[in-house]
């Protein structure tokens, strides 16, 4: 591999070394990056922005963009992303691999005043501190969650403040749906309270992805429209269902490597397992389907031993999803590229947006805009 050899000054070296150490990188792995989204930035023509102007309706950010999820929706819709965020490195990795740009870092250490100006802001905000596994898992470790986790709870306090300076004409958040009736809904409360405080309409709603893609995964996504720039009467509407629901066949590969069929001893462990929950009345176990149902939700555990969605299989232990079908199971094309390893892979989908459902209600957006 080629190398470079540069020299720094103390000063500058040591900010290099600090922001490293924030982010957990190496200061080559950061110096690499910074380099990756410097050669990135397109160098525009003047005919080739008067051309962008008369393609692209409108401008957005993608915070906390993971895999990129929001922006396939809204590139779809005609907009233009100017700005993303993403704190983890395999996700930036994908995300540089499809979009040929790397998000910035942790949005903590972020100026919100130097985040270009946008129309409409993007976040799905973490949702461990809110989930019902992550809330659970929290308790049983005697650790604190929803707003009073400070690792994950308040990163909606930073989407706030760049919301609150910058002023985008619209937003949408993204988070699961126990986000609503956490700590007995004063969580949500707060979260409506201080949205509207910073002078937006809010609107939300609990969306189940089925209707979309093969898979029960429910959502709420909140609806921001700033009453300087809407009708204080405005209302906004959802995306109505569409009738024909998918099923599992239409994600599924034909023929699939031997490698994602359970072992003996992995079956007969999660068969063990399952029966034992059973009898305590617990409704832990696996998730076995075939081609003509709808799948449970797809987790960021996924890979440990892919229990929540197994695949029927004839004459054999059934198999586990591969990386391609968990794309297509969130309505990633074909086409979206996968370089990062199995174990990444199915966190990232796991932890994504649902792509077709996003794409629905960002067409809702844009008709306002």
């Amino acid at each position: 591999m080629p190398q470079v050899h540069i020299k720094l000054d103390n000063n500058l070296y040591s900010k290099l070394k600090t922001k490293a150490s924030k982010l957990n990188y190496s200061i080559q792995e950061l110096s690499e990056r910074a380099l990756q989204s410097y050669l990135s930035e397109p160098l525009f023509s003047y005919a080739d922005e008067q051309q962008t102007a008369k393609t692209k309706k409108f401008s957005f950010i993608d915070l906390f963009a993971g895999i990129g999820g929001f922006r396939l929706a809204f590139e779809a819709a005609k907009g233009e992303c100017i700005f993303s965020s993403e704190w983890d490195k395999f996700s930036q990795k994908t995300y540089y691999d499809n979009f040929n740009s790397v998000p910035v870092g942790d949005i903590t250490l972020i100026d919100p005043s130097s985040i270009p100006d946008h129309d409409v802001l993007c976040a799905g905000f973490p949702c461990q501190p809110f989930s019902i596994a992550g809330v659970s898992k929290k308790n049983s470790l005697g650790r604190k969650h929803g707003f009073l986790d400070k690792a994950q709870g308040t990163l909606f306090f930073n989407i706030a403040k760049i919301i609150e300076i910058k002023r985008p004409k619209m937003f949408i958040l993204e988070n699961v749906k126990n986000l609503k009736s956490h700590d007995k809904g004063h969580t949500f409360k707060v979260i409506r309270s201080v949205l509207q405080e910073l002078g937006y309409s809010v609107f939300y709603q609990i969306i189940d992805a089925k209707s979309y893609v093969p898979q029960h995964r429910e959502r709420i996504f909140i609806i921001g429209l700033d009453q300087d720039k809407f009708d204080k009467d405005v209302e906004f509407s959802f995306p109505e269902p569409p009738d024909d629901q998918p099923k599992l066949a239409d994600i599924l590969e034909p023929k699939v490597d031997e490698k994602y069929i359970l072992s003996d001893k992995l079956w007969n462990y999660l068969q063990a397992y399952a029966a034992k929950h059973k009898k305590k009345g617990n409704g832990f176990g696996f998730g076995l389907v075939d081609g003509s149902m709808t799948s449970r939700t797809l987790s960021a555990r996924y890979y440990k031993d892919g229990s929540e969605i197994l695949i029927k299989m004839k004459g054999s232990n059934p198999r586990r999803l591969t990386p391609r079908e968990c794309a297509r199971l969130m309505g990633y094309p074909d086409d979206f590229k996968i370089t990062v390893s199995n174990t990444q892979a199915y966190k990232q989908f796991g932890n994504s947006v649902a792509v077709p459902v996003v794409k629905a209600v960002a067409k809702k957006m844009v008709k306002l805009l």
